[in-house]
């Protein structure tokens, strides 16, 4: 079994059996502020299938996501029975919620992908890892150029968080209504 394949296993472990280190974490997590900056991954398996590389120009942060539904403030659209609820889930995911909130913290970056790290309560805990635009060791890196040429990755659902509220990701039957139309908007 490879070193990194173990990696993975020993990290799926300690959260499915809330060991002392992921408790004492996410407890930290807990205490930072939602979006902050980190120096390396916590699962570094994870991270370099997704295209972390330690090297200048790539930033990590890790963000807390509320997760759930959203009250909503105040109710309008009429008097009607599908108007008038009070709470609704977000139309995308917490892990393309937290993406958004990464790359608005850090305006000079592009985001590349994120994981998922931990959760506790209504807590939903990612790592993000971006790249930044102006930094010479990526411009010269010909893995990262696309990533640095689509600018607002995050917001138009280019990473794969994003694809799959889109649609994209998925395949077969049952889909074609999670997919734009060729107009733009999406089909009912």
């Amino acid at each position: 079994m490879s070193m990194y394949k173990q990696m993975k296993e020993s990290f799926q472990n300690g959260y499915k059996e809330r060991s002392d280190l992921y408790k004492s974490r996410i407890v930290a997590w807990k205490d930072a502020p939602p979006v902050s900056r980190i120096d390396k991954p916590t699962n570094i398996a994870r991270a370099r299938e997704l295209g972390y590389r330690a090297k200048d120009g790539i930033i990590l942060a890790r963000v807390r996501v509320k997760g759930g539904t959203k009250k909503r403030d105040a109710f309008g659209g009429g008097r009607k029975p599908s108007k008038s609820g009070r709470f609704f889930a977000p139309g995308k995911s917490t892990q393309s919620i937290a993406e958004e909130r990464a790359a608005r913290r850090f305006s000079n970056c592009e985001v590349l992908s994120s994981y998922f790290v931990g959760s506790a309560g209504s807590d939903r805990f990612f790592e993000i890892i971006m790249v930044d635009r102006n930094s010479p060791s990526i411009a010269s890196d010909r893995h990262y150029n696309a990533v640095i040429t689509q600018h607002g990755r995050a917001y138009r659902g280019i990473t794969y968080s994003g694809r799959s509220h889109r649609g994209i990701a998925m395949k077969g039957y049952g889909t074609i209504k999670r997919r734009p139309s060729k107009r733009g908007n999406l089909r009912s």
